[in-house]
């Protein structure tokens, strides 16, 4: 896979992009639960009171406050220096009217750090004053203060709680705090905070701060500051799938050419190795997969860990520990999920590719032997075939999406079971106290988000041993080396122009990869230009491997074969092959038009040279009565063309291109004997200087070539003319008999 990856250096700025804004949706999504948190915790329950920390007090409240912090220097002096006193300006009196009234004290702007500090200081005695504020805590201290003495505790009252404690003695007092004490220190830091402010709300309504106005404001500012995070997060995505798209849809366009390119350089060899319909499923399927997982891939292997270790850190940091064995639970069960699923459909899923091979093997067979399946009446027979291979890749599909069905529930099941437990251990928390509703929701999201990251990574893991399978079979094509190299450019030897056109076969052998026996041995004969050279055999003798050597197809495995003078071993490919006109033995047209298939092997035929090679090739007698002429349509293959039409527009390609040696496999056999004579007489006016090599099994082709070729069982039994072979080779008889009678025989050239 790794090494798949490596074709993303062309994209390599995009990935970085990519990257860049996975963090930076990330750290937006990471930070959405805090503003929950704050709008819960501070804006509805505290009424935008951040910290038990008054930012405007009475002075008489300051000194309250400074009675309570146990006569500690330090502790008054941390709160006074804190504190400054209020100017009576138009703005201050219009937002604090008490000012009008009494001395008020301002918070100074400290750093968060230094009111955290003081919030230490002064939240028990806010807390005491709160307490003392209670009608039934002045009830018993009442009851302290006159216990012994003989009246109706009922009918004792008094202004204020805190001048009567100021002026009774220490040791009454002490008694009399006691039990608020107790009281305070049963209590946990979330409770004894939320009273603190609450205290903190009495003083703020006592100096006349319209409390809902800037809780509503607070309230508004945090949700439009989550808002603005949201539209980066969702800003960042949108932008983050088409990159991630553009991206992959690079990779796959760049895989594609390189199977492509890789598989133009194949020798016959190679194309053995993998069937058409296997390297098909490899540029187009297989690549597809590769596609869909890269996807997804940058958010498992950036975003996925982010969020994951993030949202841990953030639970371990702001919020209690209690509920991280929640946490443990829903990844455990999550990694069980994925375990059993790996052992399960992992088999099914490196099955996959194979299966579909199969089908478009089928396939291809089907259709292009569709004339044969139908003169032999075996629908049937096929439909079952095809049946078959259908059906198991319909098998094996129905098992993976049945996984992959079965996981999604699963995971679902799982985040709300998380949910619901959550929200019962944290429900449990907020009623005792050590917790805020704020910080449970805070926990929930983060928990979620948690639980997605490692759900991400589930959903990677099942789309990865496809896609890792499908990288391999590409990798396979890619990393396969073709038999036929080029040698480097500094090592590559130049045609000798003296000898153009030549060809040398000197003791050449041939057989194919892994096999034990030589199909051609010991081959020794030269072809040269102004001339025509025939081979003739009978099935099986290797005639077309023969001439196949030629534009190196195969490379030769014993002796050597020369061209122009040079061992073909020691020139470029494309260099042999612009030097030959080779016509396969079964002709092969591309969908276009008749003019695109004979221009096909040279860019710059003009119109007077593509006639000119359809009439020595007698295709003009069929083109000239199509309507349309030679801009009629070849269909795919050339499906809609007869297949001696087919033959004289791969013979006419080859002409066109008038290269130095015409190679022709068996080229005329779909010819009428009428056809084939006019052919060859025309095409003895074109090559007059030009190499020519016939395969052919017809003797009425051959016989008036200048070098007839006999081979048998891949050795040459007969070379000559044809009235030398007659005398000197038995086989060549034999297959000249077999054809034509001993009278025409003798004749130079059968009328």
């Amino acid at each position: 896979m790794l090494k798949i990856l490596k074709n993303l250096k062309e994209s390599i700025l995009l990935v970085a992009a990519i990257i860049i804004l996975l963090c930076v949706q990330a750290a937006a999504d990471l930070n959405l639960p805090d503003f929950t948190s704050k709008i819960v915790n501070i804006g509805i329950q505290q009424g935008e009171i951040e910290y038990a920390v008054p930012s405007v007090i009475r002075k008489a409240q300051l000194d309250n406050l400074l009675y309570f912090t146990n006569e500690d220097e330090n502790e008054d002096e941390k709160i006074m220096n804190s504190y400054e006193l209020m100017e009576k300006t138009e703005d201050n009196l219009e937002d604090y009217p008490e000012l009008k009234n009494q001395e008020l004290y301002e918070l100074k702007n400290i750093p968060k750090g230094e009111k955290e500090n003081l919030e230490e200081i002064m939240a028990k005695p806010l807390m005491i004053i709160y307490q003392l504020e209670d009608e039934e805590m002045q009830k018993t201290i009442k009851d302290q203060m006159y216990s012994g003495v003989n009246q109706d505790n009922s009918n004792i009252s008094f202004t204020n709680i805190m001048d009567v404690i100021k002026n009774i003695p220490d040791e009454q007092r002490d008694k009399m705090l006691e039990s608020v004490n107790d009281k305070i220190n049963s209590m946990s830091n979330s409770i004894l905070e939320q009273a603190a402010i609450e205290e903190i709300k009495s003083e703020y309504k006592a100096i006349g701060i319209d409390l809902d106005k800037i809780q509503n404001n607070y309230i508004f500012m945090t949700g439009l500051q989550m808002l603005g995070v949201a539209l980066i997060s969702m800003t960042s995505a949108v932008t983050i799938m088409f990159l991630s798209s553009r991206v992959a849809a690079k990779l796959g366009k760049t895989l594609r050419e390189k199977i492509f390119k890789k598989v133009l350089s194949f020798s016959t060899a190679e194309f053995n190795q993998f069937s058409t319909a296997s390297l098909i499923t490899r540029s187009t399927n297989d690549v597809q997969q590769i596609q869909q997982l890269l996807t997804m891939l940058f958010r498992v292997v950036v975003y996925a860990p982010i969020i994951g270790i993030g949202g841990i850190l953030r639970v371990v940091r702001t919020s209690t520990t209690s509920m991280a064995w929640v946490i443990a639970l829903a990844v455990f069960s999550i990694i069980a999920i994925v375990i059993v699923l790996f052992i399960v459909a992992m088999p099914k899923f490196k099955k996959m590719q194979t299966l579909i091979d199969r089908l478009n093997l089928v396939t291809r067979e089907i259709l292009t032997g569709l004339p044969v399946i139908r003169a032999f009446n075996t629908q049937k027979r096929e439909e079952k075939r095809f049946d078959e291979a259908n059906t198991n890749l319909m098998k094996n599909s129905i098992f993976v999406n049945k996984a992959m069905s079965l996981m999604m529930p699963a995971m679902m099941f799982i985040m709300q079971g998380v949910m619901i437990l959550i929200i019962w251990v944290g429900g449990h928390s907020v009623d005792q106290g050590i917790m805020q509703v704020g910080d449970m929701m805070a926990f929930l999201q983060y928990t979620m988000q948690i639980v997605m990251s490692f759900l991400m990574i589930s959903i990677i893991s099942i789309m990865l041993p496809r896609a890792s399978v499908s990288a391999n079979r590409i990798n396979e094509v890619l990393e396969t080396e073709p038999h036929i190299k080029d040698k480097t450019e500094d090592k590559q030897v130049k045609f000798d122009e003296n000898k153009k056109g030549l060809i040398e076969f000197k003791n050449v052998s041939f057989r194919y990869p892994d096999a034990d026996t030589e199909i051609l041995e010991d081959i020794d004969f030269t072809a040269e230009p102004g001339k025509t050279t025939a081979i003739i055999g009978s099935t099986g003798s290797g005639k077309s491997t023969l001439v196949n050597l030629i534009p190196r197809f195969y490379d030769v495995t014993g002796g050597e074969l020369l061209v122009d003078g040079v061992n073909i071993k020691d020139v470029a490919q494309k260099d042999l092959r612009s030097r030959i006109g080779f016509v396969p033995q079964k002709g092969v047209l591309f969908s276009g038009t008749i003019e695109s298939n004979i221009k096909y092997g040279k860019e710059n035929i003009n119109d007077e040279e593509m006639k000119k090679a359809a009439s020595i090739a007698q295709a003009t007698e069929f083109i000239d009565k199509k309507e349309e002429g030679y801009n009629s349509p070849i269909a795919q293959g050339g499906n809609n063309v007869s297949g001696g039409q087919k033959q004289r527009l791969s013979i006419a390609r080859a002409l066109a291109i008038d290269p130095e040696i015409y190679v022709f496999d068996d080229s005329f056999s779909a010819l009428d004997l009428k056809t084939d004579r006019a052919l060859r007489d025309a095409l003895n006016t074109q090559t007059h200087n030009k190499t020519v090599i016939i395969v052919a099994q017809r003797i009425s082709t051959i016989m008036n070539a200048d070098q007839i070729i006999v081979l048998e069982e891949g050795k040459i039994v007969g070379k000559g003319t044809h009235e030398e072979l007659l005398k000197n080779c038995e086989t060549y008889k034999q297959i000249a008999l077999s054809q034509l009678s001993e009278e025409e025989l003798n004749q130079k050239e059968v009328k």
